[in-house]
């Protein structure tokens, strides 16, 4: 068994890799996050690209994207680059208190209603179908249970749940599914 490092491996694929100073590509990559510089209706729908170049060097795909895509690199820097000097800006407001605020933020306040939320939904379904409710107790956390609604027990998951089929733990309860969202959490009783 071996290992090539990526830096290599884009050397091998390519024939260059390219250096970039400590943290600027970290920096690069938040400011493409949020401007969206390297989304397909940028850059092209690059899978399907890829597979749609005749040519499998790199040289040679280099060279037929380019005349194909003609101003998409272009493009692309041009909606990143304003979204550095945005980027800038703010890192000139950080100062030594507004990192502990954040610290507070992340791990006292989020952290706790994060844990606590999944009180809050039941209470809430509970409610809705005008019923009790309680969390459950450790051997039946143990279980795959979240807590109960009237006595029906329930697990809670994140809508992602669905889609993880790789997971091979069997929930043998009704689920309760939440989605999180910038204004508050989604939540799917639907089969209760």
């Amino acid at each position: 068994m071996f290992k090539i490092k990526n830096k290599d491996l884009v050397e091998e694929i390519t024939g260059e890799a390219k250096i970039f100073p400590k943290y600027t590509t970290q920096i690069i990559n938040l400011a493409n996050q949020n401007s969206q510089g390297t989304r397909p209706k940028v850059v092209g729908q690059l899978s399907d690209l890829i597979q749609e170049c005749p040519h499998k060097e790199y040289v040679k795909w280099k060279k037929w994207y380019l005349n194909k895509e003609n101003t998409a690199i272009d493009d692309a820097t041009n909606k990143i680059f304003p979204m550095i000097n945005e980027i800038k800006r703010a890192i000139n407001l950080i100062d030594k208190p507004m990192v502990k605020k954040w610290v507070e933020d992340l791990v006292l306040d989020k952290t706790f209603i994060g844990l606590r939320f999944q009180e809050a939904i039941l209470k809430r379904v509970a409610k809705n179908k005008e019923m009790g409710y309680r969390l459950s107790k450790p051997e039946e956390e143990s279980k795959g249970i979240d807590g109960f609604i009237g006595k029906i027990p329930v697990s809670i998951k994140p809508i992602t749940y669905k889609t993880k089929s790789m997971l091979n733990e069997k929930i043998e309860v009704k689920i309760i599914f939440y989605d999180k969202k910038k204004d508050g959490i989604n939540v799917d009783d639907s089969q209760l």
